[in-house]
């Protein structure tokens, strides 16, 4: 095994070994000073159960990443900015705090990233025929990438495993790429991945159904974080590189985020259609439609995961269509999975009138 490859196998084992160890201490704690998720309308658990996995994520992420890569090439600042996350979710998840705080903590964090490490999208490569974007808008755009996709995964921990789930196959899936093809300049953000990994399977190991812990937000926030910053460098490897999808790299990165990235377009929509603020909690995510079919909550992260993992695959074997062949596919099996989920909804709806 080359230096690289013993490198990465002791940076999960250490992310992994950390978090699984620390997971049962967090729950004790959790259950001893009553620091515990209440059930109500919205949610799926039916005990109190804590909120706090993603402190045992982020210690076996940041220890091990910290210990085994090489921290250039942005590394030090999005550990910065993971910081500056898990401290809001960490407060989030005990005492709560106001949507405004929570975004204020999201601006911080992505602009330590963009000013101090200039981590940003500086180009659509051909989609809409926009190629390099002036300085300002890449910013902005930058901007609303990483608070979307950070939220994107933040919404789609609604059940046992969920967001875990995703976040792995995402992670994964650009850990292989920027193994392969990311060179001086993005190779160390395999490090990244693996570190991700390697936290999230000693999570997981707890938070499948039924779960005796939650992620919270102190997790999902630095997760999607993680997960935002992934996918920006992910884009500019194809720009800079080359490899592995040249200008089809965005395309394939919207592929990649697929499930989280259209659970939260749909539920804002859906929301806005009905005339109540995109922000309102409610039980219409895709997680809670296909609980409603009759799934078990296993089986519904299990074809989630699934259906992550088709989309991926589709692009991946497609790039060569380019962006917007690509972008205009998903954009119109979105729309038909969409249209069954609503249709389903109201059929549903009209079966339980009926008995």
């Amino acid at each position: 095994m080359n230096p690289i490859g013993i490198q990465l196998g002791l940076s999960f084992l250490w992310a992994f070994l950390v978090a699984l160890f620390a997971v049962p201490s967090i729950i004790y704690i959790a259950h001893l000073k009553n620091m515990l998720d209440t059930p109500n309308v919205r949610t799926v658990h039916e005990s109190l159960t804590p909120r706090l996995g993603g402190v045992a994520v982020f210690a076996g992420y940041m220890s091990s990443l910290t210990i085994f890569a090489n921290l250039g090439n942005g590394i030090q600042e999005l550990l910065a900015g993971c910081i500056v996350l898990f401290f809001v979710g960490l407060k989030d998840d005990l005492v709560s705090i106001s949507v405004t705080k929570k975004f204020v903590g999201q601006l911080l964090a992505t602009g330590i990233v963009m000013i101090m490490a200039d981590i940003r999208v500086t180009s659509f490569q051909g989609i809409l025929g926009i190629e390099e974007l002036p300085i300002g808008i890449s910013y902005a755009f930058t901007f609303l990438a990483i608070v979307g996709i950070t939220n994107a995964i933040n919404l789609i921990d609604g059940l046992d495993g969920l967001a875990g789930t995703i976040v792995l196959i995402i992670a994964t899936t650009y850990g292989y790429y920027f193994l392969r093809y990311g060179g001086s300049s993005y190779g160390n953000y395999v490090f990244v991945s693996v570190c991700l990994i390697g936290g999230m399977l000693g999570f997981l190991r707890y938070n499948f159904h039924r779960a005796s812990i939650f992620m919270g937000d102190t997790g999902s926030l630095v997760c999607g974080f993680i997960v935002s910053i992934l996918t920006i460098q992910f884009i500019e490897m194809g720009l800079r590189v080359g490899q592995p999808f040249g200008s089809s790299s965005p395309a394939v990165a919207i592929g990649i985020l697929f499930v989280p990235l259209f659970d939260t377009l749909r539920i804002f929509i859906v929301r806005m259609i009905a005339g109540r603020s995109p922000f309102a909690p409610d039980k219409n995510h895709v997680h809670h439609r296909i609980l409603a079919m009759g799934f078990q909550q296993i089986s519904t992260v299990m074809l989630l995961g699934l259906l992550n993992l088709v989309v991926i695959l589709f692009v991946i074997n497609f790039a060569a269509l380019g962006n917007t062949w690509l972008i205009a596919g998903i954009v119109a099996f979105s729309l038909v999975l969409s249209i069954f989920l609503g249709v389903y909804q109201s059929r549903s709806a009209q079966q339980r009138v009926a008995s």
